[in-house]
């Protein structure tokens, strides 16, 4: 399985065609999706007319940019002209006639876009199953589910369907799968990247979700995360939201000069033995190399914290819905201006918090990968049942702060199961996760991708 940065090179060199690169591809998601069900929406046809165009293109002497001829997916409710979008729900079911920023983007860096990645509807669980196209499997156990609710995502990455993917995150949607299937998840810094053309609403409805949702990238390894990140990232002259913050540059680390805050659990919040046995290895590995360990959390109302969360998600979701349940209250403008100030302080404790740290390692979930269960399904936790829809409590405390976090592999539970760890930072310091990664890596306390056995 070749990363994204390793075809775009072979292609440029002439080692590889971009066709060659499609049609490996093609044969892979011919052989692993029956099983899985990851890619929806397949557009072979058309990613084979790309493909050759970007051929020919290159036998011109032209190059498109740092993804030229490699093939991609993207997660279904990201808008792609003439590929079927449906958010894993009939409502928003269509084709739509011109692409969202990110797959524009993606176009003009040279991606042979090839299809979708499969959700649960309205991207709303941290499992994968809709009425469109079913259910989607983990390819570690095809009993368990690979996440949600970028599933589909995780598990077309990991079997090498395909090598990048960029991918949503609103309550972890982009860390969860990347964690249950072993692969790379960022959730970059809210307002980063441009949410023009995703989840489109339909009829021309006001976009409602305005916070703490982001774009994200999926892949397996770090530098494909840059990659995606640097292509999806800055204004496009639509979302006003978006700030124009260069990425910056990367820089290596050395283990000894990191300073890490630790928490292997959160307030409030279950974690596994097998989840959180990474986090405190990682942890003591990191201090006997000589870097600074702390394990603290900010002073803040963890209770209030969640309870907000839950509020503004409610909120922002349910705002133009009058079948949703939202109270009056809730959908007047003092009660959402009053929120957002509470959501202001409790940023700026963690930004205090935050200044004289690296990161924060912490646990991606609650569990690793579980198996598939209703909607109401609980799961179990070291002997105790507790519902699944908990592993968010290890996860949406960056979504409500807007801050970027990267989960990445870091071995395996008692089953057998990929446990990852999540490092959250300060705003705009994605490129600096990435480093902390890479130094952690260099220095054998992550291992890297593994894939999972038959793949």
């Amino acid at each position: 399985m070749r990363t994204a940065h390793e075809l775009a090179a072979m292609i440029r060199d002439g080692r590889l065609t971009a066709v060659e690169a499609l049609e490996s591809h093609l044969e892979r998601i011919d052989k692993h999706n029956p099983e899985l069900n990851a890619i929806v929406s397949l557009d072979a046809g058309g990613a084979r007319a790309r493909a050759e165009e970007a051929d020919a293109a290159l036998r011109r002497g032209e190059i498109s940019g740092p993804l030229h001829g490699v093939p991609m997916t993207v997660k279904d409710g990201l808008d792609v002209a003439g590929m079927r979008t449906t958010v894993g729900t009939p409502v928003l079911d269509r084709v739509p006639t011109e692409d969202g920023t990110a797959a524009a983007r993606l176009r003009a860096a040279g991606a042979v876009l090839i299809g979708h990645t499969n959700v649960p509807p309205w991207l709303a669980d941290y499992q994968t199953d809709n009425p469109i196209f079913g259910r989607t499997a983990n390819p570690w156990d095809p009993a368990r589910t690979p996440g949600g609710s970028s599933g589909g995502a995780a598990a077309a990455v990991a079997t090498g369907m395909t090598p990048l993917e960029i991918v949503s995150d609103l309550a972890g949607s982009a860390r969860l799968p990347a964690h249950f299937c072993g692969v790379y998840g960022l959730k970059a810094t809210e307002h980063r990247a441009p949410m023009t053309g995703f989840l489109r609403p339909p009829d021309g409805t006001a976009r409602p979700v305005r916070i703490m949702a982001t774009l994200g990238v999926m892949a397996r390894d770090l530098a494909d995360l840059e990659l995606g990140l640097a292509v999806i990232s800055g204004p496009d002259g639509f979302d006003a939201d978006v700030a124009p913050v260069p990425l910056g540059a990367r820089r290596p680390r050395e283990v000894a000069d990191l300073r890490v805050a630790v928490a292997p659990t959160l307030p409030g919040a279950v974690v596994a033995h097998g989840v959180r046995r990474q986090v405190d290895r990682v942890a003591a590995e990191i201090s006997a190399a000589g870097g600074t360990v702390e394990r603290r959390l900010p002073d803040v109302d963890w209770a209030a914290l969640h309870r907000l969360f839950g509020e503004l998600l409610h909120a922002v979701t349910g705002v133009f819905d009058p079948e949703s349940g939202l109270s009056e209250e809730h959908r007047s403008l003092g009660w959402y201006l009053t929120a957002l100030d509470r959501r202001d302080r409790f940023i700026a404790a963690w930004e205090a918090y935050l200044a004289d740290v690296d990161a924060l390692l912490l646990p991606p979930a609650m569990t690793t990968a579980f198996p598939h269960t209703g909607t109401d399904g609980l799961v179990d936790v070291d002997g105790r049942a507790v519902g699944y829809q908990r592993q968010g409590e290890l996860l949406v405390f960056a979504n409500l702060l807007g801050l970027p976090g990267l989960v990445a592999p870091a071995g395996f539970d008692d089953d057998g199961l990929p446990a990852g760890v999540q490092l959250v930072g300060r705003r705009w310091s994605e490129l600096g996760l990435l480093d902390v990664a890479q130094a952690l890596e260099l220095a054998g306390i992550l291992p890297g991708f593994q894939a999972p056995p038959g793949f």
